[in-house]
């Protein structure tokens, strides 16, 4: 017997009305900047190979896992200023912060490093509050959190030698990265104002940019509200021969793990010598709605969860 399950809808509508007004808001802040919405297909012949980040199959294609490899043929093509918000999908992804379908916001800017990228969202997010009633001030959990720039920024290497226990280059070492980030420096990230963790490891880098100063780091950022990971961003990388070299690396890596192997995205990495200089950055829709509305679960922010269809 399927049970009745009206009563979530009901307790979710408060936000999924803000949701509605916050969703308007993000397509204000980018139309009024000159950005083009766009729309790319769901379903691609070959996903980015990620280590870390698997696919679902749609019959002998995939559901894409991030609209950024179409959106970058875009660029490429000349869209200076493109967006979108649109369903992406990760499979084995569930939990309190995780669906394996969610909702994206991407944006591109042509001319632009990882830098302007933080100056954006500390416009849109103080944008959106603002237009939802919540002035300069968000509370989550019972956090307060300012919201007025400048937010602080600090580099992987620096928050790891104030939060971790080991260095960052120990955590590469012992392939302990992931680990030590997510359990000893995320949970100090962002508990007054909204941080910047940037320069990551090139090892960490997937598809950006090395800097000129140092070619063991890689010109990304992450957003952290309140310990909550809200947005990944890059000066992208435009080196075809670099590009391919990594997406080889990850797809090794998968194969040892006994990942499946993902077709090498040629289209892609043909369009990409023809890309100028460019930033993105890949914000979830979902997390912002939670700490926005206060939610601890984002099954709270969506009007149906896997679950219950």
């Amino acid at each position: 017997m399927i049970e009745n399950d009206s009563w979530k809808l009901t307790v979710r509508a408060d936000a999924l009305r803000l949701r509605a007004r916050m969703i308007r808001a993000i397509r204000r802040f980018f139309l009024d900047r000159n950005f083009l919405e766009i729309e790319t297909p769901l379903r691609i012949p070959a996903p980015a190979p990620e280590s870390h980040i698997d696919a679902v199959a749609a019959g002998a294609w995939f559901l894409h896992t991030s609209p950024e490899l179409c959106m970058k043929r875009l660029l490429a093509a000349g869209y200076s200023r493109i967006f979108q918000i649109c369903k992406c999908f990760r499979a084995g992804e569930r939990g309190d912060r995780h669906l394996p379908e969610f909702t994206m916001l991407e944006w591109y800017r042509g001319g632009a490093d990882y830098r302007t990228l933080m100056d954006d969202c500390e416009a849109l997010i103080n944008t959106v509050a603002r237009e939802i009633g919540l002035g300069g001030v968000v509370s989550w959990q019972g956090r307060r959190i300012g919201l007025n720039a400048p937010w602080e920024r600090i580099s992987v290497r620096d928050a790891f030698t104030r939060y971790a226990t080991i260095s960052a280059a120990e955590a590469l070492r012992t392939d302990r990265f992931d680990e030590v980030l997510a359990c000893e420096v995320e949970p100090h990230l962002g508990m007054e104002i909204p941080v910047f963790l940037y320069d990551y490891p090139v090892e960490q880098g997937a598809l950006a940019r090395v800097t000129e100063q140092d070619p063991g780091i890689a010109e990304r950022f992450e957003l952290y509200i309140a310990g909550l990971e809200l947005a990944n961003a890059f000066s992208e990388l435009i080196d075809a021969g670099e590009q391919r070299r990594r997406f080889e690396e990850a797809s090794r890596n998968r194969q040892r793990k006994g990942s499946p192997v993902y077709p090498m995205p040629e289209r892609f990495l043909q369009a990409l010598p023809r890309m100028s200089p460019s930033a993105g950055i890949a914000l979830g829709v979902d997390r912002l709605v939670m700490l926005l509305a206060d939610k601890s679960r984002i099954d709270d922010v969506v009007a149906f969860t896997p679950e219950s269809l």
